[in-house]
């Protein structure tokens, strides 16, 4: 009698702890559910210092958050991050439980090196998984969040966003520098990664491919609700379920046993919630990985997301120094009032060492006719734009003018080789590397200018004129050029600003290349010698319709009212 009494006295006091305390989820007195998060570290110091940032980070009562930390064979730094961590921040949290192996080299007698996931490999990883499991149901959390350390959670919500959902198993997508993530759509018989025709769609995040989606794997970063009783029979052991015909492999085992006791998988890309590098190959090199790791940030900086790192751990981050890549000037054409884009810009900077200068544009919304005299500029004669049958806007004025006095500083000062940049581009996977090969092509080529990214615009081959360039055909875009002192001075001699068009359809005119004749007229020396990187270095960070696409030119005035007379307008 006295056991069922305290049973029921013990039911009662958790009810209470679960609906006293208020919150902003729309309820005058909730207690968010209990979350013990838990996280396997081996080998990880070069992710840590981000990894325990976003963690940290997240919006979430850290009274309400276990953490479990399990650490072995590591031969890097890892354990002397996570104690620098624990130190700090240890006592904000519910309670942290940190096991650490302080053995080194290779954990098993079957493993070549630290990627090589052998055999006992996986039987450690499932045996720690299976730890993980029993310590949150033994605490009576109410969720598990079992997360690789090397998950970037960007997004502070994550957690309030995943629980409120109220789903059986969750993980929120995350993205990384290629088609790699954390779910699978299909798998087949055998267990084996199946392609669908909605993966992409869903990795992209399609407009009609917004939401949660039932899918057979998750993995990296899964949120499962252990108040469920089917959540009791929950195994990432394969050994623990029947006619299991499967590898050994936590992350498919744990998956075919959730859908055989009715617990459904989801993908979230509702929002985007971060971010995870393309995982190595077994035997691959570890500094691989820190490659893995800068493709990874800069793409989190391209969607206006940035890896967030605490200045408590900057010390164990380490930026390569910065310097010019023997390009003798580098400019950066950015908005005085576009602080957010050059100050994510300055980050990627930072990532890559690129020695960079910021140029003031000139502002398009500013300008009126007035400025345009002052320049002593002229419209090309009933110029309309080929797609929107428009005059000319002042922002399409302004950039013109950015690039312009750009060149004009090249000559004037003699300038053999400069570097232009927008400020709203990504740099691609191992942007270093591919732009110290491209550099090397060039020294054995007689150039003007070098697109590092464009809009190619003609469904037509280009021919190859080294191992990194090809010879462009019509292209749209200023996203990122090299030009040479030869070609800014080919540039200038054309007198661009007595009949002014978009530079992005100057550029293809001067090196005879635009399909409108009448405009080419306007420059009968069309010798600028261009080339292209094949493949391009840069993209934007947002196409034309894309949530988040930002057009500084387009957002802007026509300068030409437009008569519709065919007449030389002088401004």
């Amino acid at each position: 009698m006295g056991i069922k009494l305290f049973r029921v006295s013990l039911l009662v006091l958790l009810v209470a702890m679960h609906n006293c305390s208020s919150t902003d989820v729309g309820q005058s007195r909730y207690k968010w559910p209990t979350v013990m998060i838990a996280v396997l570290v081996r080998n990880k110091a070069h992710t840590l210092p981000y990894f325990l940032s976003c963690l940290h980070e997240l919006d979430y009562p850290k009274d309400r958050m276990y953490i479990w930390i399990s650490t072995d064979h590591n031969q890097d730094g890892s354990v002397e991050i996570l104690e620098k961590w624990l130190q700090t921040y240890q006592s904000a949290y519910h309670s942290v439980n940190v096991t650490k192996d302080m053995s080194s080299g290779p954990a098993y007698a079957d493993e070549k090196g630290p990627t090589d996931w052998s055999p006992l490999h996986f039987k450690n990883v499932i045996k720690l998984r299976e730890e993980a499991l029993h310590v949150a149901r033994k605490s009576w959390a109410d969720y598990l969040f079992m997360i690789d350390a090397d998950a970037f959670i960007t997004n502070p919500s994550t957690l309030k966003s995943l629980i409120q959902k109220d789903l059986d198993i969750v993980a929120p997508m995350l993205i990384s520098d290629g088609l790699y993530s954390n779910f699978w759509c299909g798998m087949t018989e055998n267990f084996y990664y199946k392609r669908t025709d909605d993966y992409k769609p869903i990795l992209s995040r399609d407009k009609d491919h917004r939401g949660c989606f039932t899918v057979p794997m998750v993995h990296s970063a899964v949120l499962v609700k252990l108040k469920l009783v089917n959540s009791d029979h929950l195994t990432y052991d394969p050994s623990k379920i029947e006619n299991y015909d499967g590898p050994e492999d936590d992350i498919i085992a744990f998956a075919i046993n959730s859908a055989r006791n009715g617990l459904t998988l989801k993908v979230c890309n509702d929002e985007i919630y971060g971010f995870i590098p393309i995982p190595l190959g077994d035997n691959d090199d570890l500094d691989m990985d820190y490659d893995q790791v800068l493709n990874i940030k800069l793409e989190a900086i391209s969607k206006y997301h940035p890896v967030p790192l605490d200045p408590l751990l900057e010390s164990y981050v380490e930026f390569p120094e910065r310097w010019n890549f023997n390009i003798d000037e580098i400019f950066m054409i950015n908005l005085e009032r576009r602080a957010e884009r050059r100050a994510l810009m300055e980050l990627s900077f930072k990532e890559l060492g690129m020695e960079v200068k910021t140029y003031k544009a000139v502002d398009g919304r500013d300008l009126d006719i007035n400025d345009l005299g002052k320049f002593g500029i002229t419209l090309m004669p009933n110029y309309a734009d080929p797609y929107h049958k428009r005059p000319m806007k002042t922002g399409e004025v302004g950039c013109f003018l950015s690039h312009y006095f750009i060149w004009k500083q090249a000559v004037e000062r003699g300038v053999a080789k400069t570097l232009v940049l927008e400020d709203d581009i990504h740099f691609v996977p191992y942007f270093r590397h591919k732009l110290l090969l491209l550099l090397n092509d060039l020294e054995h080529m007689d150039w003007d200018l070098v697109y590092l990214g464009r809009k190619i615009l003609l469904d037509a081959d280009e021919v190859s004129t080294s191992n990194h360039t090809v010879k462009p055909l019509y292209s749209y875009w200023t996203l990122g050029y090299l030009v040479s002192l030869q070609g800014a001075r080919k540039l200038m001699a054309a007198e661009p600003l007595t009949k002014m068009l978009p530079v992005d359809e100057f550029l293809p005119i001067m090196f005879d290349q635009h399909p409108n004749d009448t405009w080419k007229a306007h420059f009968p020396h069309r010798n600028l010698n261009a080339f292209s990187a094949a493949p391009l270095l840069v993209h934007p960070t947002h196409y034309t319709g894309q949530e988040g696409y930002i057009s500084d030119t387009e957002d802007s005035h026509i300068v030409d009212s437009g008569t519709g007379k065919n007449q030389k307008q002088e401004l």
